[in-house]
């Protein structure tokens, strides 16, 4: 069987790999987008849609602010919004021993551009009426926002194809290697797709395709714990969050126009790559509904229609993988987003285009490389 032939070979259909795929295409490479079920149907499909950058590692500030002015510009790109709303996003404490860890980060968060109000328990009473009690401060970024990850993949995808990418769905890709100056893509049904030049954007499974070319990666899947209400008169406009060192704490909601508002948070579920399975533990929606009622209490009887899981892939220093192999030429990645990519898709898309274009990117990503894991490999093997 004769291979199909392309620039680019993009493996993995969520919302980096579509991207990636559409801005590669807008710079005039001809691309192959392959994804093992349906575009967005894993994690970028079914996380909570968070467009937020206050609390991220400060060195991603830059890929995050980057991706911050491509979603604002989404309905010209795309010719769809995904229903993107810039609402703010506000985060609360609890503990007075908290406050301290959010004004020192917004204070070195300006630095990267990203101005964030400090709020004291009056500010917030004043502002936000709808907090309980406990909350004593927050953290307000006024230009983030939220979307729908269920529109925003395919939104990419739609447009990858539009503009000439050839998309191909329900494409398990087994097995990948480079022979001579191409990589060849095997599919289960083998079929096999070429090209110079392979990014995998695989989420999950991208570890699986760099062990392939001997760089291994500790990632680890969780499923995240998700939820929604039937529909409420629309009062939460900004997207609430609280920063606790305490995992139990951890909750996130967001209400969209229609009414309905979706939380998370708290203790992941169990997630398996291999049978594509993750599961949503009732014990955990339990707790969020007791966070939720703690952080806005006027949400004490609302009622969840819906609840679900995905599979995220999850680094032990909880930030990605994103640029060239160490080892192989041609061979470029972006997976592992630790459960918050969400924001930075359109981003990493972008940059990952320019990256493979131009073989330079002007928003800094090396804290990202992969040859941190191959540098603790090596102390591992000499300790």
């Amino acid at each position: 069987m004769k291979p199909l032939q392309a620039d680019v070979i993009v493996i993995g259909g969520g919302l980096m790999g579509t991207a990636a795929a559409f801005f590669l295409r807008r710079r005039g490479r001809s691309v192959i987008l392959l994804e093992q079920g349906l575009v967005g149907q894993q994690a970028s499909g079914v996380n909570f849609g968070n467009v937020r950058r206050q609390g991220r590692f400060l060195p991603q500030l830059p890929l995050a602010n980057r991706s911050r002015e491509i979603w604002g510009r989404l309905k010209d790109l795309l010719g769809e919004d995904a229903e993107f709303l810039a609402t703010g996003h506000i985060r609360v404490c609890y503990d007075p021993g908290q406050i301290g860890v959010i004004e020192a980060y917004a204070q070195k968060a300006r630095d990267y551009g990203l101005d964030l109000e400090l709020l004291n328990a009056n500010s917030l009473k004043a502002r936000f009426g709808f907090f309980g009690p406990e909350a004593i401060a927050g953290s307000y970024s006024p230009n983030d926002g939220h979307a729908n990850p269920r529109l925003a993949a395919p939104a990419f995808g739609r447009a990858a194809a539009r503009a000439g990418v050839a998309v191909f769905e329900n494409t398990e890709i087994v097995s990948i290697a480079k022979s001579g100056d191409d990589f060849q893509a095997t599919a289960a049904d083998g079929r096999v797709f070429s090209a110079p030049i392979a990014l995998v954007t695989a989420g999950a499974w991208g570890g699986a395709l760099s062990r392939q070319f001997e760089e291994p990666v500790p990632i680890a899947v969780h499923g995240p714990q998700m939820a929604v209400t039937e529909p409420l008169p629309y009062r939460l406009k900004p997207v609430i969050g609280v920063s606790t060192a305490i995992p139990q704490e951890v909750v996130y909601l967001r209400q969209v126009e229609r009414g309905n508002i979706v939380f998370g948070g708290g203790t992941r579920g169990p997630a398996f790559a291999d049978i594509r399975r993750a599961y949503a533990v009732p014990g955990h929606l339990g707790n969020q509904l007791r966070q939720v009622r703690r952080l806005v209490p006027a949400l004490a009887n609302m009622r969840v229609i819906r609840t679900w899981s995905g599979i995220e892939s999850y680094l032990p220093d909880d930030i990605p993988i994103m640029g060239p192999s160490a080892r192989v030429s041609g061979l470029y990645y972006a997976f592992g987003f630790c459960g918050h990519g969400f924001q930075l898709g359109p981003g990493v898309g972008d940059v990952m285009a320019e990256l493979i274009d131009r073989g330079s990117t002007t928003t800094p990503i090396e804290p990202f490389h992969i040859k941190r894991f191959a540098v603790e490999a090596a102390r591992s093997v000499s300790a």
